[in-house]
């Protein structure tokens, strides 16, 4: 896929992403270690709260992170991430839900001190099977501006 720039990404553009699957296995060894809580190790432990083990919301935004890199919706453009703002986890997510993620670009701005670059500002929508929200967040990232126009030697 050819590289995206600045100039190519509009307010309203959407990627879909995943499937992502999500198993018991992978829940667990997520926890050990990095969020070693009860409701993500044990599913004794965690049957009165949640009904059973659910993921981290770490090991999600994890997946997320996987999934955009392996989509790459800007191609080969290099990208920096800036930030993430209003991140809710909504639903639990459960040893056998099936992922879809939702990418829209919500702002585009070129840097006034920086005009090689700008930002995009990109609202990350995680579902499940069911069509329930798991999962939001903004995030803004870097993007590179397309490179001017090389000159030929005449």
């Amino acid at each position: 896929m050819r590289a995206l720039y600045l100039e190519d990404l509009t307010v309203g553009d959407v990627w879909e992403g995943g499937p992502v699957t999500v198993t018991e296995a992978d829940i667990v060894r997520f926890a050990e270690k990095f969020d070693p809580q009860p409701m993500h190790l044990d599913p004794s432990a965690a049957q009165g709260r949640f009904g059973g083990v659910i993921a981290s919301g770490w090991h999600v935004a994890a997946l997320v992170m996987r999934d955009f890199v392996d989509q790459k919706p800007f191609g080969d453009t290099p990208l920096l991430g800036l930030s993430v703002d209003q991140l809710y986890w909504l639903q639990p997510v459960r040893p056998g839900d099936i992922l879809s993620i939702r990418r829209e670009i919500v702002a585009v701005a070129r840097s006034r001190s920086k005009p090689d670059r700008g930002t995009v500002q990109m609202r990350m929508t995680v579902t499940n099977q069911r069509d329930e929200v798991a999962m939001s967040f903004l995030n803004l990232i870097q993007v590179p501006a397309a490179p001017p126009p090389s000159r030929e030697n005449s």
